[in-house]
C-alpha cells in the first residue's frame, strides 16, 4: 500500500522536522547558561536571592484605631431623652502583617508602606536569620504610601538602589514579601506597565507586573535581575482579595526621594505651584498646531500664586520638570510633591510653539477657610475651604470642600461629612468660596446642597 502521501504521516514528518530545526536554534543560548542538571542547562535565580532575600523584612504591628461614632449620640438632645449609648470602648485593637526593604544598614532604616503600620503603637521586624527586633516609626507620607522605620541593629544586610527611571516594559523583575503571613516568598514576572495611577492615593507613579502580589506583601521588595531595588510594592487589582496578575509598586526613586524628607524632617512638607493642569491630547494638540502630543496643559493659574510670579501662562504646556520628561498632567503633579518648600524647579514650557524655561519657587500652601455657621446657623460646626492642589479632585470637580465637620455639631447632625465637596447651592453652581459668600448673602432660609461624596452625589435640604 502506498503509504508516502498519507496526511498523518506528513503530519508527523512535519513536527518532526520543526522539533529538529527548534533545537538547533536554542542549542547555543543554552550553551551560555552556567548551571546544568544532567547535561541539560538550568536557568536560576537562586544566585540573586542569596544577596537580596537577607534585605527584606516581615513587619507585624500592634496599635489601636478609633471606633466612629453615631454623630446623633452628642447630641444634647438625643442624650436627654435616650442617655448616652456612646459610654462603650471607643477604640479596638488592631494588628497588621506586612513586609519591609533594608535601605540603610548602617543607620537601620527599613523602607515600608504608610498602610502597613498605621495607628501602629508597637512594630516588630523580622529577619531572614530568625532576629526579633523592635523598631521605632521615622516618619510617614500618607500621600504616597511610604513609611520609614528605624531598627539598632548591627549586621544588617541592605539591597542597593536601581533606578528606576531606566525601567522598560518588558523589563524582568522579582517580588519579595510576606504574603499572607506566610513567610518570606519570591514571585517573579515582568513589568506590565510604566506611570500608572489608580486613584488609591495622593501621588501615584506606580510600576505594574505581573509578579504575584497578593495581602501581605505591601512593602515588600521589587526587584531586578541584578538585584537591585525597583520598587517598594503596595497594592494590587483584584475583585476577590487575591493575585490576578495586576500589581503595583512605588518606584525606588520616587520613594528614596521621600525617605529623604522623613529622615530628616519627620513628615515630607509639600508646596504649591498653583496651576489646575490637564493632559495635552492629540485634539488639543492639533488645536495648538503642535506636533508634540504629550505634555502637560496649564488651564488654570492661581493669582500671586508661585506659577504667576514665575511667568507661567495659561495654554502653556510644561514638558519638563528639572530635566525630567512630562507626558501628562500627573507627572508634573508628582514632580512637585517631591519638591520641598523653598526649593527651585526649572520648567521647560511650549508657548505658541516656541520652548521657553522659566523658573519657579515652591510656596507653602494657604488654604482659605470658612465657618459654616456664616453661611447658615445648621452648618455651625463645619469648616469649608477650596479644593487644596494636591487633592486628586483638584480640577477634575468645582465647588468648596468640607474640610472639617465637629462631632454632635448642627452640620453633622444634618448629614455632611469630613472630606463631602458642595457642588451647587440652591441650584448655582459653586466654583469656590467667593460664589458660595455670594450665593450665601442672598439670605435664604432653605439651602438646598447638592453633595458630592467619593464617587456618589446627592442632595441635602437645610431648613
Amino acid at each position: 500500500m502506498e503509504t508516502r502521501n498519507h496526511p498523518m504521516i506528513n503530519q508527523r514528518w512535519s513536527f518532526s522536522l520543526v522539533l529538529f530545526f527548534i533545537s538547533l536554534i536554542l542549542q547555543p543560548a543554552f550553551a551560555a547558561l552556567p548551571d546544568a542538571v544532567n547535561g541539560k542547562p538550568l536557568p536560576t535565580l537562586a544566585p540573586i536571592l542569596d544577596n537580596v532575600m537577607p534585605g527584606v523584612v516581615n513587619v507585624a504591628t500592634r496599635g489601636h484605631v478609633k471606633l466612629r461614632q453615631n454623630p446623633l449620640f452628642d447630641d444634647p438632645f438625643f442624650r436627654h431623652f435616650f442617655g448616652n449609648p456612646g459610654n462603650g470602648p471607643r477604640e479596638r485593637e488592631t494588628q497588621s502583617l506586612g513586609s519591609g526593604v533594608i535601605i540603610d544598614a548602617n543607620n537601620g532604616y527599613i523602607m515600608t508602606n504608610h498602610h502597613v503600620i498605621a495607628n501602629a503603637d508597637e512594630i516588630t521586624i523580622s529577619l531572614r536569620d530568625g532576629r526579633k527586633l523592635e523598631a521605632k516609626l521615622v516618619g510617614a507620607d500618607p500621600d504616597s504610601d511610604v513609611a520609614i522605620v528605624q531598627v539598632k541593629e548591627k549586621n544588617l544586610t541592605a539591597i542597593p538602589l536601581a533606578d528606576s527611571d531606566k525601567l522598560r516594559v518588558g523589563d524582568f523583575v522579582v517580588a519579595i514579601g510576606n504574603p499572607f503571613g506566610l513567610g518570606q516568598t519570591v514571585t517573579s514576572g515582568i513589568v506590565s506597565a510604566l506611570g500608572r495611577g489608580i486613584g488609591l492615593k495622593g501621588y501615584e507613579n506606580f510600576i505594574q507586573t505581573d509578579a504575584s502580589i497578593n495581602p501581605g506583601n505591601s512593602g515588600g521588595a521589587l526587584i531586578n535581575l541584578h538585584g537591585e531595588l525597583v520598587g517598594i510594592n503596595t497594592a494590587i487589582f483584584s475583585r476577590s482579595g487575591g493575585n490576578i496578575g495586576i500589581g503595583f509598586a512605588i518606584p525606588i526613586n520616587m520613594a528614596h526621594q521621600i525617605m529623604q524628607q522623613l529622615v530628616e524632617h519627620g513628615e515630607v512638607s509639600r508646596g504649591r505651584l498653583g496651576v489646575v493642569v490637564q493632559d495635552l491630547t492629540p485634539e488639543l494638540a492639533s488645536a495648538f498646531k503642535l506636533q508634540q502630543t504629550k505634555g502637560a496643559v496649564i488651564a488654570q493659574v492661581v493669582k500671586g500664586a508661585s506659577a504667576d510670579k514665575a511667568g507661567l501662562k495659561v495654554g502653556d504646556i510644561v514638558i519638563k520638570v528639572n530635566n525630567k520628561k512630562v507626558t501628562k498632567s500627573t507627572d508634573l503633579r508628582n514632580a512637585i510633591g517631591l519638591v520641598r518648600i523653598g526649593d527651585k524647579v526649572t520648567l521647560d514650557i511650549l508657548r505658541n510653539g516656541k520652548t521657553k524655561t522659566l523658573h519657579a519657587v515652591i510656596a507653602e500652601p494657604h488654604q482659605e477657610k470658612l465657618s459654616g455657621k456664616k453661611i447658615h446657623p445648621r452648618l455651625e460646626g463645619a469648616t469649608l475651604g477650596n479644593i487644596e492642589e494636591d487633592s486628586p479632585l483638584y480640577g477634575k470637580v468645582e465647588g468648596v470642600q468640607l474640610v472639617e465637620v465637629e462631632r454632635g455639631s448642627p452640620a453633622a447632625i444634618t448629614g455632611l461629612r469630613p472630606g463631602d465637596i458642595i457642588t451647587s447651592l440652591n441650584r448655582e453652581d459653586i466654583k469656590d468660596l467667593d460664589t458660595l459668600n455670594k450665593i450665601a448673602r442672598k439670605k435664604q432660609n432653605a439651602l438646598l446642597m447638592n453633595i458630592q461624596r467619593g464617587n456618589t452625589a446627592m442632595f441635602i435640604v437645610i431648613q
